[in-house]
C-alpha cells in the first residue's frame, strides 16, 4: 500500500475542512510519532486499546461556524469490509465508491471513532465530497452511539 503524505497540498494556502469533505488527518499521537510497522504489537502502537492510529481518510461532519477554534470534527473511513452489513457492525456506515464522492474503493465511515482534531492534524485534502443523504445518516448513528435522542419539544 503507498504511503500517504501528510503535508498539504499547498502550505501557503490555510486549510478549511468544509462539511462532508474527506481529508487525510493523522491519528497518531502525537501527531509526529511514526506509523508504526504492520504487526507491531498493541502496545507499541501510538495509541490505546482500540483508538484508531495513523494517517487516514476522515469525513469533516461539523457545520461551518467562526468560533474561533482550530479544531473539526471528524469521522474517519475504513475499507468496506462485507461482514459489516452484519448488525453486529451498526456504528460502520457504507460509503459506497462512486462518481461523486471518487473514493478509492468501498469505505465504512466509523461513527463510533468521532473525533474533534486540530486542524494541525489535517494533510491533504481529497478532492472526495459526501452527499448530505449519507452525512445525515453518519450523524444519526452517531448520536445513537451516545445515546442521544430529540427532545419532545423539537419532535414534530
Amino acid at each position: 500500500m503507498p504511503k500517504r503524505s501528510m503535508k498539504p497540498s499547498n502550505p501557503n494556502i490555510p486549510i478549511k475542512p468544509q462539511r462532508g469533505e474527506v481529508w487525510l488527518v493523522n491519528f497518531n499521537n502525537p501527531p509526529s510519532a511514526p506509523n508504526p510497522p504492520k504487526g507491531t504489537p498493541q502496545a507499541l502502537l501510538p495509541t490505546t486499546g482500540d483508538e484508531i492510529y495513523k494517517p487516514r481518510p476522515a469525513i469533516v461532519m461539523n457545520i461551518v461556524a467562526s468560533w474561533h477554534r482550530e479544531l473539526h470534527i471528524v469521522v474517519p473511513l475504513t475499507k468496506w469490509k462485507a461482514h459489516y452489513a452484519n448488525n453486529r457492525y451498526f456504528w460502520l456506515i457504507q460509503v459506497a465508491r462512486d462518481n461523486s464522492n471518487k473514493l478509492i474503493h468501498d469505505s465504512a465511515a466509523d461513527s463510533f471513532q468521532v473525533k474533534s482534531v486540530s486542524i494541525k492534524r489535517f494533510g491533504k485534502k481529497a478532492i472526495r465530497v459526501v452527499g448530505p443523504s449519507q452525512l445525515d445518516l453518519i450523524a444519526e448513528t452517531v448520536a445513537f452511539c451516545i445515546g442521544y435522542s430529540l427532545p419532545k419539544s423539537f419532535a414534530t
